[in-house]
């Protein structure tokens, strides 16, 4: 999957000319956390984000006495020359960069411009969809060789009892290293019959299977 298919293209933006207060007011007024700073060129040169705004400005009991720290220019406390994406860029390798940088928010410029942006949050609801969590279903948890082919060997099984897969995640094994755990999303609130067929293809079942389970 490419970012281009989750990125936000409406993205609300300032100048590094624009003041502090302009930027609170922006942030409440589109209910965000992320601000991308542009240049008239429309190329990226800094981001702002709501903890940038509380760190710069002072509290409550103290705002009557510092009303001109709110004409601050953004250029003040912005981070500039902040980390950007690309719209080709995959979204699982981008992950990767918001773990890494322990970033927020990435701007995605495309030919020096900004063309949209993504966010930690856009990131989590896309691997939510991709675990088909959000769809009713039971989840399985399966324990098999690490070998070829047997992804194949399992999936006929999901075929042969005639359910759909919503999602299938590959795990390390920290138990064994000679294995893995395939981690399945199946479309059935009753998987009992279907983990019965797992386990007489001599798979091990991780989950469900608590004691007392007559499987």
């Amino acid at each position: 999957m490419l970012v281009e298919e989750i990125m936000n293209t409406s993205v609300p933006t300032l100048t590094p000319s624009h003041t502090i207060k302009d930027a609170i007011t922006l942030l409440n007024e589109k209910k965000i956390r992320h601000l991308p700073i542009i240049n008239n060129e429309r190329e990226v040169v800094g981001v702002v984000t709501d903890r940038d705004l509380k760190e710069a400005t002072p509290s409550t009991l103290q705002s009557v006495l510092h009303n001109d720290i709110y004409d601050r220019p953004l250029d003040e406390i912005m981070t500039k020359n902040p980390i950007t994406g690309h719209p080709l860029d995959f979204v699982e390798e981008t992950a990767s960069i918001f773990y890494d940088n322990r970033i927020g928010c990435l701007p995605i410029v495309s030919k020096g411009k900004l063309v949209g942006m993504i966010t930690e949050s856009d990131l989590l609801y896309k691997f939510i969809e991709l675990t088909g969590v959000h769809q009713p279903g039971s989840q399985i948890e399966v324990r098999v060789p690490n070998r070829t082919g047997v992804l194949f060997e399992v999936s006929k099984i999901f075929y042969e009892q005639k359910l759909n897969v919503l999602s299938v995640l590959v795990y390390p094994d920290k138990m064994q290293n000679d294995h893995k755990i395939l981690v399945l999303r199946v479309k059935t609130m009753n998987p009992l019959k279907l983990i019965e067929a797992i386990k007489a293809e001599g798979f091990e079942v991780l989950w469900p299977n608590h004691p007392g389970m007559n499987i």
